[in-house]
């Protein structure tokens, strides 16, 4: 499998597998709860991701980054908490946290580089 250098592709698959991820965890009440919180997070992460690409203004796009980066950051307490109580298969919860820790510092630099 080749890497996928272009940020959108990679935010768009992140998001991907973790909606896959997530139809391994249990069906309880605690799984439901992290695993929906980690849907919508890492979901969020690329869809602020797409509407930084469009902004407007320096302002605007620093905001929608900024955003995109705080849901990657949820998302990696979710991965914590997962595997705390070991929800999700180890394996798989490791690639995705070891991806979503690229990933936040990828944004992190854009940001810092729009200053």
């Amino acid at each position: 499998m080749s890497k996928v250098y272009d940020l959108e592709d990679r935010l768009v698959i992140f998001a991907a597998n973790v909606a896959i991820f997530c139809k391994d965890i249990p069906n309880d009440f605690t799984g439901q709860y992290y695993g929906n919180q980690l849907l919508r997070s890492s979901g969020s992460a690329v869809l602020n991701f797409g509407e930084m690409q469009g902004a407007q203004t320096k302002n605007d796009f620093k905001n929608k980054a900024a955003i995109s980066l705080k849901e990657l950051k949820e998302s990696r307490i979710n991965f914590k908490i997962l595997s705390k109580i070991d929800y999700g298969n180890i394996q798989r919860r490791n690639e995705l946290l070891d991806e979503l820790e690229q990933l936040i510092k990828i944004v992190s630099t854009i940001i810092k580089n729009k200053g």
